[in-house]
């Protein structure tokens, strides 16, 4: 009786094991894709801004698309580097929407009119979603 109840507790236990290894792989498997699907989410935006014929405006001054992806750019790069930019979302949080030294709204000055960047930016992302 006893073998038999310490096969079964091995066998529990393995079970047990095989489960949380399984569960580990899952999760990073679902992260992965996530991260991919926000790289290329972030990507679409950061070509956005550079294509667009709206002018970013940040603490006051405007600046053409290029020059604004490459500000976006830097300010991904360094809240990549901290760990802090998970989605499209965040990345417009972050880094898009007001400026890190003045606290000041980043707007967008367009043919039709100005709006602030986080608005246009949440447009363009519900945009490319409804697309794919």
């Amino acid at each position: 009786m006893r073998v038999w109840i310490g096969a079964i507790a091995r066998l529990i236990s393995q079970l047990i094991i095989a489960a949380g290894i399984s569960l580990i792989a899952i999760v990073t498997n679902v992260q992965a894709q996530a991260t991919s699907q926000a790289t290329q989410e972030i990507k679409s935006l950061l070509d956005f801004v550079e294509h667009s014929e709206c002018q970013f405006v940040r603490n006051g001054d405007e600046f053409p698309g290029p020059r604004a992806r490459a500000h976006l750019e830097k300010k991904l790069s360094y809240l990549e580097g901290k760990n802090r930019v998970n989605s499209a979302e965040d990345f417009i949080d972050l880094a898009a929407s007001k400026s890190s030294m003045s606290g000041r709204a980043y707007e967008v000055r367009c043919p039709e009119g100005a709006q602030p960047a986080r608005t246009w930016l949440m447009k363009e992302l519900q945009r490319q979603r409804q697309l794919h």
